[in-house]
């Protein structure tokens, strides 16, 4: 019986539709192509489907299959190369399909022992802008000699998606990567500018001391209880870092309980006056709730280290599901439009970026002078 490209439409259509949510439920890169090589596969009535993303290097740095078993995958050994028909999908944007693949000149290089054998063949190129990103090879036509026209149109379909889900998820990690050297970057110059500031003092303090203690023995005193304020302050610090490196507890604490145990310990080491209000009940959302407490932490810390506040409000509230967060304080203030702000102040596109991953609407509301309120909506 000859399937028609409308009765394909619908599985396809929802093929597409997971590849598009895809995007939205931020994916790691492996996890998108693999839903989307079991969808080929299961759209076209294939034994067996690949999809093979292409190194710099005559291989894969990726290279997904569907209807292999684990253990098979495991006998046919490392990845295979970009040769043969494998490579021969990447070199063109057009698709290729076959009734066997051993009549193709192009079928010769890599075909380890224990392969299973195939012969009907259908290869699909993911095409984004930057060109051939991709390929999707399906073989092994379950109830008919090969894979129709229908079959080619539903991959293509599907592969056009394909080439944004890709791209989107790359994009994705890469920003996930920056926003973790951008934390680190951030840590290093706290600690080059406040505990390693704090540590040169105590250096020069005790040297002041060692030279007052024969020459004037109340003058050295003093210069050891300065001593002993230093240390303790830069005590506080390396204690406030380490927090900051620990993850917080969200499952066994909650975002509100997270957030009011950071605002404990900041109260407890900081001169300044910190405190959290409003409380929240809201259904756990591991990856809302991660980006939400980091987006406080940075502000809080924005505001207690480069701000000069003497005091900051963490308020939270929100109803039906939704979230608002507001981290108020009455520091110097910026001009949140000044040239050049993002360059100097990192802490700031890393909020944004992390808003925009959870759909929600960060704006930094700033005057010199009159202090800064950090504003989330999600």
């Amino acid at each position: 019986m000859v399937v028609t490209v409308t009765e394909q439409l619908n599985p396809a259509l929802k093929a597409v539709s997971d590849a598009v949510l895809a995007i939205g439920a931020e994916l790691s890169v492996e996890e998108v192509l693999q839903n989307l090589v079991h969808s080929a596969r299961t759209l076209v009535d294939a034994r067996y489907a690949a999809l093979g993303i292409p190194d710099d290097d005559g291989g894969f740095s990726a290279f997904l299959t569907s209807g292999m078993s684990d253990k098979l995958i495991a006998s046919l050994g490392p990845l295979p190369r970009t040769h043969g028909m494998l490579g021969a999908i990447l070199e063109a944007p057009t698709p290729f399909r076959t009734s066997d693949i051993h009549e193709d000149p192009r079928f010769n290089g890599w075909w380890p022992r224990g392969h299973p054998d195939m012969r009907s063949f259908l290869g699909v190129p993911i095409v984004s802008q930057e060109g051939v990103i991709g390929a999707f090879y399906l073989t092994e036509k379950e109830g008919a000699q090969e894979f129709g026209r229908a079959d080619q149109e539903v991959i293509e379909l599907l592969a056009s998606h394909a080439a944004i889900a890709i791209t989107h998820a790359r994009l994705s990690e890469q920003s996930r990567e920056l926003s973790v050297i951008s934390e680190r970057n951030r840590l290093a110059l706290d600690l080059h500018d406040v505990v390693s500031q704090k540590l040169y003092s105590l250096v020069l303090t005790a040297e002041a001391a060692a030279t007052l203690l024969d020459r004037d023995a109340e003058a050295a005193r003093e210069q050891v209880v300065k001593l002993q304020g230093i240390a303790r302050e830069a005590l506080d610090e390396l204690r406030s870092l380490i927090f900051e490196l620990r993850p917080p507890d969200l499952v066994r604490d909650g975002l509100c309980g997270a957030l009011r145990k950071h605002v404990e310990v900041l109260r407890r080491v900081q001169s300044a006056e910190v405190d959290m209000e409003g409380d929240l009940e809201l259904q756990a959302d591991p990856q809302r709730d991660a980006e939400v407490f980091r987006i406080a932490q940075e502000a809080m810390q924005n505001a207690l280290r480069h701000a000069q506040a003497s005091r900051v409000v963490v308020r939270i509230g929100g109803e039906d599901g939704h979230l608002r967060l507001d981290v108020v304080d009455d520091g110097v203030g910026f001009d949140p439009q000044a040239a050049g702000l993002r360059s100097q102040r990192l802490g700031l596109t890393s909020m944004e970026e992390r808003a925009q991953r959870i759909g929600g609407r960060l704006e930094i509301r700033s005057v010199e002078g009159e202090g800064t309120t950090v504003h989330l909506d999600v």
